[in-house]
Parts: structure tokens; C-alpha cells; sequence
């Protein structure tokens, strides 16, 4: 059973950081596409930074120079650091699995809040 499960958000200031953790379980880490997505009140969910199937890395715009991915394949964790935090970064971020770019996934962890405050 496919399981995503994040840690990590809170509240911070404009300019301030968080890590996003997903732990992850029920399929082979490291030959799926994986990553983080983001929907803030009133929009779309959108993808943030993903690992494709071939281990490429891809971020959005927005996020580019401020968010990292990373994951450790031995504890089955995805990471998202996020610095120089921004308002408009502020929404629920999930964990995803099987994603195909920063499109859209097939799996999904059940989100964690990320609010920044000016």
C-alpha cells in the first residue's frame, strides 16, 4: 500500500525557511517520479519541485534559486527545504508519487500547511 506522509510546515516570517519531509513507503523509491506540490486558497494545485522517473530534477519558476529537493533512498524520505520564503508561497504543500512533471501525480500525501507572514 502506497503511503506519503509530510512533516515540516508551519508558520515563519517573509524570508525565513522550512523543511518539508515525506516519508515514504509501498513502491520502489527511486523508479517513480516524485516530488512536492502546492495549492493555496482559491487556486489550482500546482507542482513546486519534482524528481522525474529519470532523476532529473525540475522546479517551477516561482520556486527556482529558493527551494530545494533532496531525498535520502535509504530511509525512503523526500525533502523540500524552502528559503527566502515569500506570502505567495503560503498553501498547503503535498507529497506526490508517480507524478509526470510538474503536471500531475497519481499519488498523494494528505498536505501540510506552510504560512508565511509578512
Amino acid at each position: 500500500q502506497v503511503q506519503l506522509v509530510e512533516s515540516g510546515g508551519g508558520s515563519v516570517q517573509a524570508g525565513g525557511s522550512l523543511r518539508l519531509s515525506c516519508a515514504v513507503s509501498g513502491f520502489t523509491y527511486s523508479s517513480v517520479c516524485m516530488g512536492w506540490f502546492r495549492q493555496a486558497p482559491g487556486k489550482e494545485r500546482e507542482g513546486v519541485a519534482v524528481f522525474d522517473s529519470d532523476g532529473t530534477t525540475i522546479y517551477a519558476e516561482a520556486v527556482k534559486g529558493r527551494f530545494t529537493i533532496s531525498k535520502e533512498k535509504d530511509k525512503s524520505t523526500l525533502y523540500l527545504q524552502m528559503n527566502s520564503l515569500k506570502p505567495e508561497d503560503t498553501a498547503m504543500y503535498y507529497c506526490a508519487a508517480e507524478c509526470h512533471g510538474l503536471f500531475i501525480a497519481g499519488y498523494w500525501g494528505q498536505g501540510t500547511q506552510v504560512t508565511v507572514t509578512v
